[in-house]
């Protein structure tokens, strides 16, 4: 008898999103399919898959123990998020190679379906660095009498959420440096830079909205940039590497002395990066938005504002309610503020009731005897007079100002 031979095996997803990339969260179902195609007949032991997530780190350094002495010392560690194991075809032990409990498969092409769900648990977000990563896979394994197994691993992403309309997140940033430069014994004016953005959240593709305000009182020339940076952080044995990388920059106009700029909203774009990563013992991923001054033949001037980028984007309520008091709180502090025309004065009595109102107002409202006593009352002729009472005049001064005594002091006048 001639056996057959595996031709393929691979993995597939079943991808529920418009891009047929398979991309889940916390709590979702992973299903898919190992699809196995053998030319002839072939015998097996088992196929199992096995689902795994973890996060690890791992890096090196060089240690001195003495004058001609050098050691690497490395620092590893793990985080396992879920361990998932299911047979598809036989039994569990593939230790033996004896001829029982074998299945037989015909030549062809097979499928075989798998389901498991992930942890409702928070999940790290898939991620790629330069010391660590998390990632998370499907393995599949066939195993046959007297052959080494076939083997096929296929990796899935994991999103954890990250919703950007949480209040936390939509706070302003802001802040205000200033800095003197000194050449020996001479002292030149302050360089200051004021910074602010509309919030703190933001997702991929979205555009920052920077307003700033630098004066160069100094001699020099100096240019105002803005850049944003991600901040990589690995930790193992008590110890931490941290990778820092620039992910977008913009330049303003060099300011020659006594000059002032102002940034009415300048954009600087977010590229596709991967989201923050808060909530990982081991990986921390985070992201700045650096506001600096770029000062020749001195330490820069800068402003750090934390940013947080997510995964779920800024709906339109959460918009308009950031954008309209930022905005504000923005204009306020260095474009001032419009005031509104005066008032209109509300409409007069006579525009609102008539007389004929009035008077068919005091009528009786029913023919009942008893009803009719009871509405003579006091108590019923203040409430019909007060329904029509005419509001007091309208006036945009105070007809009755609080007469100042002689002990109170007076506001000394501008």
């Amino acid at each position: 008898m001639v056996l057959g031979k595996v031709k393929s095996l691979t993995i597939s997803f079943d991808c529920l999103n418009d891009s047929n990339v398979p991309v889940y969260s916390s709590g979702d179902t992973v299903s898919g399919r190992v699809s196995l195609e053998v030319t002839g007949e072939i015998r097996v032991k088992s196929l199992k898959i096995h689902a795994r997530g973890h996060a690890k780190v791992r890096w090196t350094e060089s240690r001195n123990a003495g004058s001609n002495t050098a050691y690497t010392q490395n620092y590893t560690e793990e985080v396992e998020y879920f361990n998932h194991k299911d047979i598809l075809i036989g039994h569990e032990r593939d230790d033996d190679n004896s001829e029982e409990g074998l299945h037989t498969i015909h030549s062809g092409r097979h499928e075989y379906a798998f389901s498991f769900e992930l942890p409702q648990t928070p999940l790290a977000t898939s991620f790629e660095g330069r010391h660590g990563s998390v990632r998370y896979w499907v393995k599949a394994e066939l195993h046959r009498p007297w052959l080494l197994p076939v083997k096929l691993k296929k990796e899935f992403t994991v999103f954890e959420h990250i919703d950007i309309n949480t209040p936390s997140l939509l706070s302003p940033q802001a802040g205000t440096k200033e800095k003197t430069l000194c050449c020996w014994f001479c002292t030149s004016g302050p360089i200051s830079l004021s910074a602010k953005i509309e919030r703190k959240g933001y997702t991929p593709g979205e555009s920052i909205q920077i307003f700033a305000e630098i004066e160069n009182c100094s001699s020099r020339m100096v240019v105002p940039k803005a850049a944003i940076y991600q901040t990589q952080a690995f930790y193992a044995k008590g110890k931490m590497k941290e990778v820092k990388q620039l992910v977008a920059n913009l330049r303003g106009e060099s300011l020659s002395s006594g000059k002032t700029e102002t940034w009415n909203g300048k954009q600087l774009k977010i590229p596709p990066v991967s989201p923050s990563i808060l909530d990982c013992s081991i990986i921390r991923v985070e992201y700045s938005l650096m506001v600096y001054v770029d000062i020749p033949g001195a330490m820069d001037l800068f402003l750090n504002l934390p940013l947080v980028i997510g995964t779920i984007p800024l709906h339109p309520f959460g918009s308009r309610t950031s954008s309209v008091s930022s905005q504000c709180s923005m204009n306020m502090n260095w474009l001032g503020l419009t005031l509104p025309e005066r008032p209109e004065a509300p409409p007069s009595y006579a525009e609102v009731v008539t007389e004929e109102q009035r008077q068919s107002s005091l009528a009786p409202l029913a023919a009942c005897d008893d009803f009719e006593r009871a509405l003579q009352g006091p108590l019923f002729a203040y409430i019909q007079e007060f329904r029509f009472l005419p509001p007091p005049l309208y006036s945009e001064i105070d007809p009755n100002p609080d007469q100042p005594t002689d002990d109170r002091p007076s506001c000394p006048s501008r």
